[in-house]
């Protein structure tokens, strides 16, 4: 029986490995929660357990992954599920799966250059690499695909987690996928309730 539940947006996170995409979906997450909302957040790595468990990182089973985890996304925000996506998703055309199946979608990519990503390493998935025991790396060993138009762009390399999920809340409430307002529009609303009190006093 289908759902009678107002379809929810999906927010996808890309850029290179370490560039610090779980972290700003757990603290765009945080906020959410803040706000009386709960988003799934689905991390590439937990999820490539359940559908690959032994992976083997090539572009087949990354074509198969990709596919199942924009399938994924696609059925809960189609539920009424906010999702938060933390994945690399090397190639565009992963990316342009999950936005074709998902109509209040939006990607985010956490721009970090290679350097910064290879110094933190937390998973030492690029010593693996230069070892030769890790194949097929993005941005070592495999292309990165950046995306050519996303709605929102952070800075995974300067800006903290915390600045960077509000760029994204504050995309998510500009689009309408959220209720509130921007900054701008509080702003403005402000300023025309500073005017409205002038008035009266003058009276």
């Amino acid at each position: 029986m289908p759902s009678e539940r107002r379809p929810a947006f999906a927010v996808w996170l890309t850029g290179l490995p370490a560039s610090g995409k779980s972290t700003i979906a757990r603290a765009l997450s945080a906020l959410l929660t803040a706000r009386g909302v709960r988003a799934v957040v689905l991390e590439s790595d937990d999820v490539r357990r359940l559908f690959t468990p032994k992976p083997r990182y090539d572009a087949p089973e990354r074509d198969r992954f990709y596919g199942a985890l924009a399938d994924f996304a696609r059925l809960l925000a189609g539920d009424g599920v906010p999702v938060l996506v933390a994945a690399t998703a090397n190639l565009r055309a992963y990316r342009d799966r999950a936005r074709a199946g998902i109509p209040r979608f939006l990607e985010v990519f956490v721009d970090c250059p290679l350097p910064v990503c290879r110094a933190r390493d937390p998973k030492g998935i690029y010593r693996r690499a230069d070892a030769g025991s890790a194949p097929n790396v993005p941005g070592v060993s495999a292309a990165y695909e950046p995306p050519l138009r996303p709605e929102v762009v952070v800075d995974g390399a300067r800006d903290p987690a915390e600045k960077s999920a509000r760029a994204i809340l504050s995309a998510l409430v500009s689009r309408g996928f959220l209720a509130g307002r921007t900054a701008r529009g509080w702003r403005r609303g402000a300023a025309t309730a500073r005017r409205g009190r002038r008035r009266r006093w003058r009276r």
